[in-house]
């Protein structure tokens, strides 16, 4: 068995990103920008209003000074004029300031008497403009690559960028394996089970930035393993769940070698997880799951999730870990790393770690309540309350 960060250090050796596509702004969200993004202007393009009031200049406004309303400048308009010693505009939000106005005196802060106004004397004295290029100036760079949260998004267009290139959707094609399995909605034998961790993963791996192929459930033979194999091989990512392991009827291993897999590992110093592979099959990376649900959904965010963003040019890493405190006392750890199922909360910045009390691997009930996984390393002595423990979010 090797270790959880061998295991990661020999799947990050079998990935190579993919290609890229044009694809338009509104369609880009949640994208990897593969290329970076260049503005092509200052923003904002010219010195702005950041309030509604009176564009003057701030020599003008002595107390009890009345200036001359000479205009108005809505947001979208250009000033048809500058100001004078002594006059002003009325100014919006966004709009360009005159030539020769400096300073924006809020409404609040002035008396109106017809077309003249008066500063108060206790005015806010802050200027209330924004200089040109005060966000960015032209030619500044979005970075690639990186994955495009809804605020990238509104940079990009203000950045004048109505298309952006990404990185292509990996296809991962998902095979479960088994002859106990039936779809959802179908009525199972009573020696079935309803296959669930398929649609997990589906919904973890899309999260990801992944095309996912929910392949036929593959029947304990040779040959229907072979078949569903067949219609997975032009997928950049080829993911089993069940029969990595070593039972009479645990196929996988075996039917991929059989079609030219080279195996990277197999087996992991892990719970939830031991039964767990990898290789290049063809022009795919094969990784194979366990079939209990938890095991293949944890396995799944630690293992396969980094390896769909790491196709798409991000870094294959292990999910951020965080250190926490301890809510009660657990007994030693065995041999191998465990990441047990756990509820994270917080009390004035502290993370309280809370391990599920039943960590048995086919129990969806209890992963669907937590929202953490503590890591334990191989061999970790009795803790107690308090202690400080590492663990990783889990969504």
């Amino acid at each position: 068995m090797i270790s959880v960060a061998e295991a990661m250090t020999r799947i990050a050796a079998l990935i190579s990103p993919i290609g890229t596509e044009q694809v338009a702004l509104d369609d880009a969200a949640g994208r990897v920008l593969a290329l970076p993004a260049i503005a092509t202007r200052d923003q904002p393009p010219f010195a702005a209003s950041a309030m509604d009031g009176y564009a003057v200049r701030a020599q003008d406004l002595a107390d009890g000074k009345k200036l001359a309303v000479v205009g108005e400048i809505p947001a979208g308009s250009m000033p048809d004029r500058g100001i004078e010693a002594g006059e002003a505009m009325r100014i919006f939000t966004g709009a360009p300031l005159p030539p020769g106005a400096d300073h924006v005196l809020i409404q609040e802060d002035a008396t109106v008497d017809g077309h003249r106004i008066t500063a108060s004397s206790d005015r806010d004295v802050a200027a209330y403009v924004r200089p040109s290029g005060t966000d960015f100036s032209a030619g500044f760079t979005m970075a690639a690559p990186r994955r495009l949260s809804a605020s990238d998004i509104a940079l990009l267009a203000a950045m004048n960028q109505p298309s952006v290139t990404v990185a292509r959707r990996p296809v991962v094609a998902l095979i479960p394996t088994g002859n106990e399995l039936v779809w959802p909605g179908e009525t199972p034998r009573d020696d079935q089970i309803i296959a669930s961790n398929n649609f997990g993963l589906s919904a973890m791996f899309r999260a990801a930035g992944a095309d996912v192929r929910l392949m036929p459930i593959a029947e304990d033979t040779p040959a229907a393993l072979a078949h569903v194999l067949e219609l997975a091989k032009n997928a950049d990512l080829i993911v089993t769940l069940g029969g990595a392991s070593v039972g009479d009827h645990d196929l996988v291993g075996q039917v991929a070698e059989g079609r030219g897999l080279d195996l990277s590992f197999y087996k992991l110093a892990m719970r939830p997880g031991k039964p767990l592979m990898a290789g290049r099959l063809g022009d795919s990376v094969m990784i194979g799951l366990p079939g209990n649900p938890v095991s293949s959904m944890v396995c799944g965010a630690i293992f396969v999730r980094p390896a769909i963003l790491a196709l798409q040019g991000l870094p294959y890493e292990h999910p951020q870990i965080m250190q926490g405190r301890l809510t009660g006392d657990i007994g030693k750890n065995g041999p191998r790393a465990h990441y047990m199922r756990s509820a994270v909360s917080f009390e004035t910045g502290i993370a309280n770690v809370t391990p599920a009390a039943r960590q048995d691997s086919a129990l969806l009930s209890v992963l669907s309540t937590a929202n953490a996984l503590m890591i334990r390393p191989p061999d970790d002595p009795n803790r107690s309350r308090g202690d400080a423990v590492s663990y990783c979010l889990f969504d």
